[in-house]
Order: structure tokens, then C-alpha cells, then sequence
């Protein structure tokens, strides 16, 4: 599974219920997946671990058949449940050691960092791979908390091995610049789960994403 890993990660895709328009998590993904997401993540703070595992469950049946990776965000237990990939902590959720130990060596474990030190003691503790903080402005991460920016960015990319995905205002107009600083590929809530059209939008991000690889050699 951690074979060509940073290929697996150019546009991953993170659930919201509240951004969806209506639409269940099954068809938000389905749709994300037809357009090119290699990765989903199940995010649902503020659900029950039975409303988790339940949607999980098909959301890893859709993941499993057409070969996408699929996280669940926070929940260690819900991750296990439902046999997801892996799990994505933030710094204030469980201890990198101690999700390793629940969850065994095979499970993928990311971790959200916000500068080279915090990117550079989660690759020491055997994170697989990185979110960032937002990047960009986005109403969609922490209020309050000003966004990274491109430097930043770049400073976390070179300063570890693993993959580093970029979150936070990106679109179909800035996700390039992200990975030409080093960012394997890039996080999405709103900018395809929002989207009048999941696919075409998935579609374009994909495709700016696979052009600033290809540029970069």
C-alpha cells in the first residue's frame, strides 16, 4: 500500500455533509472518484461513531472497487471498523505512537502539521504522509488561524521524505502553485464536494495537478 504513495495522494478529496447540497456522501464520492480523486477521506466531527461506520462502510466499498485510497479523519476505532486505508490525526488528536500500536503496521497514518518542526517529528514518529494546514484563506479549516502560505509550504515539503499533501483555498486556479513547492498533491473540501458538477470539478483539479507534476520532472 505505501508502494508509489505520493501517486495515490495528487487529489484528495474530503467529505462534508454541509457543502454537499443535499447529496449523500455515496454520490459526492462516486462522483469525485469518475473525475479523478485518487484519495477520500470521511470526515464527520460532529457524527456518532454509528453514523460513521455506517457510511464508511460504503464509502470503502466504493474505494476498494475502483482502487482509490480512503481515510477516516480523527477516529482511530471508526478507521479499523470499517477497514479504511488508514486514519488522518490532527495534533490535537491521539498520539501518533499510540494510534501506530491500536492500529498495527499495515494501516496508513497522516498527520496535520503546521511548520518543519511538527513535519519533521511526525516523520520521525513513522507518519506515512502529511496534510498541512490551510495553505490558502478557506472557510472550511480552523477560524482564526491565518493560512500558511506557499513559503511555509515549501519549508515543510523539503524538510521531510514522505509525500506532503497541501489543504486549505485550493482550487482549480492555485493547486499548480502548491505542488510546484513540493506538495505531492492537494486536499479538497468545498472546491469539488460544493461543486454544481463533482466530476468536471474533480476533472479540472486533476488535471492541474498531474500538469505541475509533469513540469516539475
Amino acid at each position: 500500500m505505501r508502494e508509489r504513495l505520493a501517486e495515490r495522494l495528487r487529489l484528495y478529496v474530503v467529505t462534508d455533509r454541509g457543502l454537499s447540497r443535499g447529496r449523500s456522501e455515496e454520490e459526492v464520492v462516486r462522483a469525485a472518484v469518475a473525475g479523478g480523486a485518487t484519495a477520500i477521506q470521511l470526515r464527520g466531527k460532529d457524527w456518532s461513531g454509528r453514523d460513521l461506520v455506517a457510511v464508511g462502510r460504503k464509502l470503502r466499498a466504493i474505494t476498494r472497487e475502483a482502487g482509490v485510497l480512503f481515510f477516516v479523519n480523527d477516529r482511530v476505532d471508526v478507521a479499523l471498523a470499517v477497514e479504511a486505508d488508514g486514519v488522518h490525526l490532527g495534533q490535537e488528536d491521539l498520539p501518533l505512537p499510540d494510534a501506530r500500536r491500536i492500529m498495527g503496521p499495515e494501516p496508513l497514518i497522516g498527520i496535520t502539521v503546521q511548520d518543519e518542526h511538527q513535519a519533521r517529528e511526525a516523520e520521525a514518529g513513522g507518519a506515512d504522509y502529511l496534510g498541512t494546514s490551510a495553505v490558502f484563506p478557506t472557510t472550511t479549516k480552523v477560524s482564526g488561524v491565518p493560512p500558511l502560505g506557499l513559503e511555509v509550504l515549501e519549508a515543510i515539503a523539503r524538510a521531510v521524505r514522505i509525500p506532503v499533501v497541501a489543504i486549505g483555498g485550493i482550487g482549480p486556479h492555485n493547486a499548480a502553485e502548491a505542488v510546484r513547492r513540493g506538495a505531492a498533491g492537494v486536499a479538497v473540501v468545498s472546491a469539488v464536494v460544493a461543486a454544481e458538477d463533482v466530476t468536471r470539478a474533480a476533472r479540472e483539479l486533476r488535471a492541474a495537478v498531474d500538469a505541475a507534476l509533469a513540469g516539475r520532472g
